[in-house]
């Protein structure tokens, strides 16, 4: 499967990277090298590994990167809730932030279910 770009799982992780991206710039100076970090690598993570596996030659090698942007999905979701507990992100964009999540979760495990065994 190389044609990544036309996955809507796709699609939808790039638009909360640059989400996060944003929420992420209200965050404390000091988190820079922390939190900010975290949540800007997990984000990004997600697409990446999307199209890493995409590029595989088996749905094997592509059931096992879509296993790691599940893991970097609920690594952020953490992330969000850990920001949203430290008065970081407010109500309405955690609660926008983790609906999206919930959504690329869904469509993760749906297209990992959906590849054949090679």
């Amino acid at each position: 499967m190389n044609n990544f770009r036309e996955l809507i799982v796709w699609q939808k992780s790039i638009d909360l990277v640059v989400k996060i991206y944003d929420v992420t710039k209200g965050f404390p100076k000091e988190e820079k090298f922390g939190l900010i970090s975290q949540m800007q690598r997990a984000a990004t993570s997600i697409p990446s590994n999307i199209s890493e596996g995409a590029g595989r030659n088996t749905n094997a090698w592509f059931k096992q990167f879509l296993t790691i942007s599940l893991g970097s999905a609920h690594e952020l979701e953490t992330q969000i809730i850990i920001s949203k507990k430290l008065g970081y992100i407010n109500d309405e964009y955690h609660n926008l932030l983790l609906t999206d999540l919930t959504g690329i979760h869904k469509m993760l495990y749906s297209l990992h279910n959906s590849l054949k065994a090679d």
